[in-house]
């Protein structure tokens, strides 16, 4: 009988895609596979590549076309965050470990997601095995390896950046506390000792932390949890097998590399003049523009973009972005693996949540230029944009960093981990 493996996951596209991957994986490797999930709009893309979905609340509580708006507008007063804790997950935190708690009772293995409270509860509860995982370093929190330190030019100003770093962190864990209440009462009615905050040591599992990101974005630290191994991205490429739309193709084929415009699946809800100023810019320098705009494509008025720019509902990265001449995003950690992947330079604009601290690590790696959403004017677009077309080191670091990542095989690293956790575990079991 094959082995069962529970995957729980939580958020957006780019956190769910990750985990399709490695349960794709895991699945030809003869597991069976059930991926949990918050969002009924993710059940066809999970059962189309013929994996098990688990409906758990709030089911039918998220709605991109309506709460992305309103958390891309709590975006801008940073309050995003404190939004998805208190209002998406806490609410619904029982809710949530009751939808779970058979899945993972039964299961051999779970594997969790960073914000997926209820499970590593539930895997505490019922004693299976746990792996955790983070999708960029962010969710690491280091005090050694954060974007502030790139600007420390001497040891003095490191060792002050050190500190600083550390009461910032102290900060957060400070008010992380209101937002793990709900973890913490949960525990308490199941008779569950206490334990480390879930912002922090709380969500890592002590015996394997897979890091779903490339090496060549963090490397480890000293403050990580040790049982911490990078695998490198497991990349998902949904709709890929149907390739770009004849429309895409043919504009493509018409002319010489268009610059891409993308904000992903949830930051395009609140994307303002973004995709208008871009193509602008676009123009200004001489280049052709594709614009990911998500539904808002369809609302194109006739004559609103300039000439020599496309206005479409979306496309497969990775089919799209090899063929761009450079690529501007948001910074989501998805995007910006199909982006390094693809080895075109890149304008990041990031919003919230982990987008600035990725944007600077792309910035530390030589690929790319940032600016931040509100000075997204179409002369400060070009003005970057400039640089990076203009300045041959960008393309060249970008071809060479795109090699690297297209060696790295982070869908197999991870099955490798997991495989080899689950196999010793058993081992264990039996002595």
């Amino acid at each position: 009988m094959s082995k069962y493996i529970a995957i729980a996951t939580f958020g957006s596209l780019g956190d769910l895609y990750p985990y399709v991957a490695i349960a794709k994986e895991l699945r030809t490797r003869g597991y069976r596979v059930v991926l949990a999930a918050s969002s009924p709009l993710y059940s066809y893309i999970i059962e189309s590549e013929g994996i098990e979905f688990l409906a758990v609340r709030p089911s039918g509580a998220i709605n991109l076309e309506q709460d992305g708006e309103f958390i891309g507008l709590l975006s801008y007063s940073q309050q995003s965050l404190d939004y998805g804790i208190s209002y998406l997950i806490a609410p619904h935190l029982r809710a949530t470990y009751h939808d779970l708690i058979a899945a993972v009772g039964e299961a051999d293995l779970v594997i969790t997601h960073h914000l997926a409270f209820a499970a590593t509860v539930a895997a505490e509860k019922t004693g299976t095995p746990r792996v955790s995982t983070v999708l960029s370093p962010a969710s690491l929190m280091s005090v050694y390896d954060a974007p502030s330190l790139a600007l420390a030019t001497s040891a003095y100003e490191r060792a002050m950046t050190l500190v600083a770093n550390d009461a910032m962190y102290r900060s957060f864990r400070w008010q992380a506390r209101y937002w793990s209440a709900a973890v913490r009462h949960l525990r308490a009615e199941l008779g569950l000792p206490p334990s480390g905050d879930p912002f922090f040591e709380g969500q890592h599992s002590p015996d394997l932390v897979l890091g779903l990101f490339s090496q060549l974005l963090a490397k480890p630290q000293p403050d990580w949890p040790p049982q911490t191994k990078i695998t490198g991205f497991p990349l998902y490429n949904y709709q890929q097998q149907q390739g770009l739309s004849p429309e895409l193709e043919k504009f493509l084929q018409a002319g010489p590399p268009p610059i891409v415009f993308t904000l992903g699946s949830l930051v395009v809800w609140t994307q303002g003049n973004f995709y208008l100023e871009g193509a602008i810019a676009a123009h200004q320098l001489g280049y052709r523009a594709i614009l990911l705009m998500g539904n808002a494509a369809d609302n194109i008025p006739p004559n609103y973009l300039p000439e020599e720019a496309i206005a479409v509902d979306y496309a497969p990265h990775s089919a799209l972005f090899p063929r761009a001449a450079a690529i501007v995003h948001h910074g989501g950690v998805g995007t910006t693996a199909q982006a390094l992947r693809s080895g075109r330079p890149m304008l990041v604009v990031p919003c919230a949540y982990d987008q600035p601290d990725n944007a600077a690590r792309l910035v530390r790696l030589g690929v790319a230029r940032t600016i931040d959403r509100q000075h997204c004017t179409a002369d400060r677009i070009a003005a970057e944009l400039k640089h990076l077309l203009f300045d041959p080191t960008y393309a060249a670091r970008a071809a060479e960093v795109g090699r690297l990542v297209q060696a790295e095989d982070g869908t197999k690293a991870a099955g490798d981990a997991i495989e080899a956790y689950l196999d010793n575990e058993t081992s264990s079991r039996r002595k």
